[in-house]
Parts: C-alpha cells; sequence; structure tokens
C-alpha cells in the first residue's frame, strides 16, 4: 500500500496558483487516503511457459501467477477490481471466512464485476495461513473461461505470532493450460489411502445402468508449469546446504490432482490449507487436489541439482517441475521416482482423539450420470442436481451448532470438496477416524466415504461444492442456508 508522503504534496501544491490552493490540498488528500490496499485487474494477456510454449488467457495484472498478496490476521484490507473483459468477472477469496456478499460466489449473493467495469471490496482477512484468490464463474463447455483461465494467485495472511523456524519461504503455484476435450476413462484412485466400498460400487453400477451411452466429456492439457513456467525454463530454487525451506504448494489446477517429489529430500508438514496441523510428519510425496494446500518445511541436505517435479512422467514431461540448485552445483538436474506412497489425511491429525460429537449430521450421495447433460456427466447430490434457477440443493443450519458432513461417493471420481466462508475438522476419512485437522478442501477417494465437521459461526448463504471445475457447473454443488 502506497503511503501519504506529505513534503512531496506540499511542493506539488507550491507549484499550483494560490487561489484555491487549500481546496486542491485537501481533494489530494482524500484521493491518496482513498487509495485501495491492492488492485487487481483481469485482462487477457500471454503466459511465456517457455520460448516454444506462449498461451493466452486471462489473467490478474499481466501475469500467472497473480501477485502474492500478504495481508495480517484481523486488519481490514480494501482491493479494487477491474474487469478490462467483455464478460461477467468474480474473484472469490478462497478459504477466508467473510461476509458472502465479498466472498465471491454468485449462488451466495455475490455481484458479478460487470465487464469493463469495477468493483471495491473490503474485509477483515482470517484466519491465517496460506489461502488464494481465484475466479468463480461457471465454465460450462467454454474452456476460455473459469479455473481453466489463468487467474488464480496466493494469499498468505500472517499470523499475530509468527515462530519463523526456517530460514525462507518459497510459493509454488501449480497449473495447466491449453486445455481441450476428450471422452472420459476410469479416474486413477492411487494417490489415497483407504478401501472402495462395495455398497457405493453397487450404486454407480446402476446409475451407469441407467445411462448406458458413452462416458462424459474430460479435460486434458497440453502444457504444465509451475509458477508460470515449464521445467527447465523458469528460474531455479537456489539454495544452501543447511537451510529449512518453508514451501507452499497451491495446486491451481481447474479438475487435476497433483503429486510433486524432490529426490533424496523429505517434506514436514506443517500446515493444510493453511492450518496448522497438531502432528507434523515428514512425508516423500505431496498429493494436492484441485485448490488445495500445503505448507512443508524441506532442509536441504542432499546437495546436486534436482527436479521438483510431479510423479507422472507424462505430466513432468510437458513440464510439471522445477529445477532445484544447490550453490555450487553443476550439470543436469536430476529425477529418481520416489517408491509408491498413499495420501493419509489422518496422520496429521491428533493422536489417539476424538472429534466432538455434533449436533446434527447432513448426508450426501454423490452420484454421476454419465453423458447426460449434451455429452457431459451430470452430478448429483441425493438425486438432486444444483439449479440457480430453484437454488437447490439447499441445507438449512442454525447459528452456533456443530454439523457433520457425510459424503458417500458412488462414483470412482477423486472429488476435492470445499466448503466456503467456513473451515471443518476431518472425522473419518478412507475408513480411518481421525480428529484436530482442518480444511477447507478434501480429497473424496471414489466409492469411498467421508466425515468431517463444521461450526456454523458465519451467517449467510454458505455454498458447497466439488472444485473440480466440470464437477461444480454440472450439478456438484449444494447451499448451506441459516435458519
Amino acid at each position: 500500500m502506497s503511503t501519504f508522503d506529505r513534503r512531496s504534496l506540499l511542493r506539488h501544491v507550491a507549484a499550483l496558483p494560490l487561489a484555491g490552493a487549500a481546496s486542491r490540498l485537501a481533494y489530494a488528500m482524500d484521493a491518496e487516503l482513498d487509495k485501495p490496499d491492492f488492485t487487481l485487474r483481469i485482462a487477457t494477456g500471454l503466459v511465456e511457459l517457455s520460448p516454444q510454449h506462449i498461451v493466452s488467457t486471462t489473467l490478474y495484472n499481466g501475469q500467472f501467477p497473480g501477485p502474492l498478496i500478504r495481508l495480517t490476521e484481523g486488519k481490514r484490507v480494501t482491493v479494487d477490481v477491474h474487469n478490462d473483459t467483455d464478460t461477467p468477472e468474480l474473484v472469490h477469496w478462497h478459504g477466508q471466512m467473510i461476509p458472502s456478499g465479498v466472498d465471491g460466489a454468485a449462488e451466495e449473493g455475490t455481484p458479478f464485476i460487470e465487464p469493463r467495469a469495477s468493483r471495491r471490496v473490503s474485509f477483515v482477512p482470517k484466519p491465517s495461513g496460506l489461502r488464494f484468490y481465484h475466479t468463480h464463474v461457471v465454465a460450462g463447455g467454454d474452456l476460455n473461461r473459469g479455473t481453466y483461465s489463468g487467474q488464480a494467485g496466493p494469499v498468505y495472511i500472517e499470523p499475530a505470532n509468527n515462530p519463523g523456524a526456517y530460514d525462507r519461504e518459497v510459493f509454488l503455484v501449480l497449473k495447466e493450460f491449453a486445455p481441450s476435450f476428450s471422452r472420459g476413462g476410469d479416474m486413477d484412485m492411487e494417490a489415497l489411502v483407504g478401501v472402495p466400498e462395495r455398497e457405493l460400487r453397487e450404486i454407480g453400477k446402476e446409475a451407469d445402468e441407467r445411462h448406458p451411452g458413452p462416458k462424459g466429456y474430460e479435460v486434458g492439457y497440453d502444457v504444465f508449469g509451475i509458477n508460470g513456467r515449464m521445467l527447465g525454463h523458469g528460474e531455479p530454487i537456489r539454495v544452501k546446504a543447511g537451510e529449512r525451506i518453508l514451501v507452499h504448494v497451491l495446486n491451481a489446477s481447474a479438475t487435476e490432482i497433483r503429486s510433486l517429489a524432490l529426490p533424496g529430500h523429505r517434506f514436514r508438514i506443517v500446515a493444510l490449507d493453511g492450518n496448522p496441523v497438531p502432528t507434523p510428519a515428514d512425508v516423500p510425496v505431496l498429493w494436492l487436489g484441485t485448490a488445495e494446500r500445503i505448507s512443508a518445511i524441506v532442509e536441504m541436505n542432499h546437495p546436486g541439482v534436482w527436479v521438483l517435479g510431479d510423479l507422472a512422467d507424462d505430466d513432468r514431461g510437458h513440464g510439471m517441475g522445477i529445477v532445484v540448485e544447490y550453490a555450487g552445483a553443476k550439470g543436469k538436474a536430476q529425477w529418481a521416482k520416489p517408491k509408491p506412497f498413499k495420501w493419509d489425511y489422518t496422520i496429521f491429525g491428533k493422536p489417539d482423539a476424538t472429534a466432538a460429537p455434533p449436533d446434527e449430521t447432513i448426508e450426501m450421495l454423490i452420484v454421476k450420470d454419465n453423458g447426460a447433460l449434451g455429452g457431459f456427466n451430470r452430478w448429483t447430490l441425493n438425486g438432486e442436481a444444483f439449479s440457480m434457477e430453484t437454488m437447490r440443493p439447499m441445507f438449512k443450519v442454525r447459528e452456533g451448532r456443530r454439523y457433520r458432513l457425510k459424503f458417500r461417493n458412488a462414483s470412482d471420481d477423486v472429488h476435492p470438496l470445499h466448503l466456503h466462508r467456513h473451515s471443518f475438522e476431518l472425522v473419518r476419512v478412507g475408513g480411518r477416524p481421525t480428529a484436530g485437522v482442518v480444511k477447507d478442501v478434501v480429497m473424496l477417494g471414489g466409492f469411498q466415504e467421508l466425515e468431517c465437521d463444521f461450526v456454523a459461526d458465519n451467517p449467510g448463504l454458505t455454498l458447497f461444492h466439488c472444485h473440480q471445475q466440470l464437477h461444480m457447473d454440472f450439478g456438484f454443488m449444494a447451499l448451506l442456508g441459516y435458519a
């Protein structure tokens, strides 16, 4: 935020005719005081992933990722958003507990930023930790809209008490570009712990029999990058032996689960979705669903030049990685695939703890109807696809009560489930009980169940949805309305 420099302003005013100087000074002071803390400008721009791969997409401030926005927990912030495109836009402040009117979802009542128009938003940032901002418009079949575009940027909300048990921070934003449609197949479920449940398989089979046609469209991508650069085409992460690097990772994909590994190193997970975990734990691989964030400390104790990259050879080969270079090390960056590792949220929970009992349980059965909407899959919650006309499904909640959300996934897809304007505590994942892990996005495995609790402590319409753009656009959403 710019600060008011009284001397420079007085020099400027002194150069003006004396008549009206006082009123001009007052006007200049008002203009300075009226400046926002941050400005975001939405417009079409270019992302140079490599000299051979330059893509045109919609960006914030002409760059990908959008600028890192650092905020202070509890200190009000003002942001001006200018929409320089020809279509209405929304900016969602993901992971923050703020009012519905500024959260950035039309389903909650946030107004659109009309084409060639601007909007000022103001809110009190909370909670602390790694959050982000991104577009929240429906893309449908338009691969230039929504999160298929380059509209995403990190937010870091500084806590009141920062222990600083690291030498420096590195922010990594993962993203694919140049999307295209193809017919869907089975999703790889090897990322997560847990065993598919027979009853959910049967429900999914019955849905397939009701819609026996071809599977719906899925989205694939031509190029991949970290911080807007393909592997080998951006500046490396330069480190020194003995350093402790706090790595903040954001999966800004529209549709993809991402993995990351760094040969010879481990990640000590200290926060998930910006929230400190009760039990920090070392893991060899990071797995992140769409919109998930991980903060991990990496001890630089294995000198060399390495690839920090996705486990999938094809995705890494198309750019999903970044070079880590130790001081004094030379040569080609090396990659070595780690042993198979399944992601288990429960290892970060409170040992031998049990979550508090809920006041009420809300159950949702997730079913996929193959190709039922013009070739796209239709998604239903308890038999109903979301509709803006009816604003359903809608679940009523009461302020101050603790609710348990029980999800039953009768599809083979992994769903990154997101609750707006609230955080939730994981209670049972992949058949394993847990407590203390607080998130705002969580991956639900294919044909599995998951339970999480939230306290209804932020009145106003609240959106719940799968953060996979293809899923949320075609039915996988619901609203929570405060009674």
